[in-house]
């Protein structure tokens, strides 16, 4: 099983059936990378959604302020031209979408796994940091002249391979 892969398909398909069937657009082919260390920084709207089970990690969605709007206003059917509660709720909504459908997929390889709740932040000139040296896998799609960015970083549980390990020695001492 190659993973990068199975992650990179299922970000582009999760990505294109959300927004072909929740905002009524296409999204473009998505330019996939590895990220590694500390990204630069941002301004706009990032939410984070945390992914746990035997495999634990991040999901992520990354976009200007005008295209978490746009995202808002095909969402919600209203017009927003600004920042706010609807706007974030949107962001929050879509990364839950992209992300959980992504989960779904992994699930049949990887085992069961559950979501946290997303967490907006919009800003300008911040840095985004997961703990530890982990890859994140980034799938980045130019729509509507914006980049909106989705990434994942998966890694097997620490905790799940000291269970498997604590198993495997206490039945050796039976």
């Amino acid at each position: 099983m190659n993973l990068q892969k199975l992650i990179t398909d299922s970000i582009c398909g999760a990505a294109a059936n959300v927004f072909s069937t929740m905002l009524g657009n296409d999204l473009p082919e998505g330019q996939v990378s590895i990220e590694t260390g500390t990204p630069e920084p941002n301004d706009g709207v990032v939410s984070f959604i945390g992914i746990a089970g035997k495999w634990v990690g991040t999901g992520s969605i990354t976009c200007s302020p005008a295209l978490a709007c746009r995202v808002c206003s095909l969402m919600l059917m209203v017009e927003a031209s600004a920042v706010d509660a609807d706007v974030l709720d949107a962001v929050a909504e879509l990364t839950n979408m992209i992300i959980g459908s992504v989960k779904t997929d992994l699930e049949q390889h990887l085992g069961p796994l559950g979501l946290s709740i997303p967490t907006v932040v919009y800003g300008r000139n911040f840095r985004t940091k997961s703990a530890g040296q982990h890859e994140w896998i980034v799938v980045t799609y130019l729509w509507d002249g914006e980049p909106l960015t989705v990434k994942l970083c998966l890694a097997l549980s620490e905790r799940s391979t000291h269970f498997a390990s604590s198993i495997h020695v206490q039945a050796l001492e039976v």
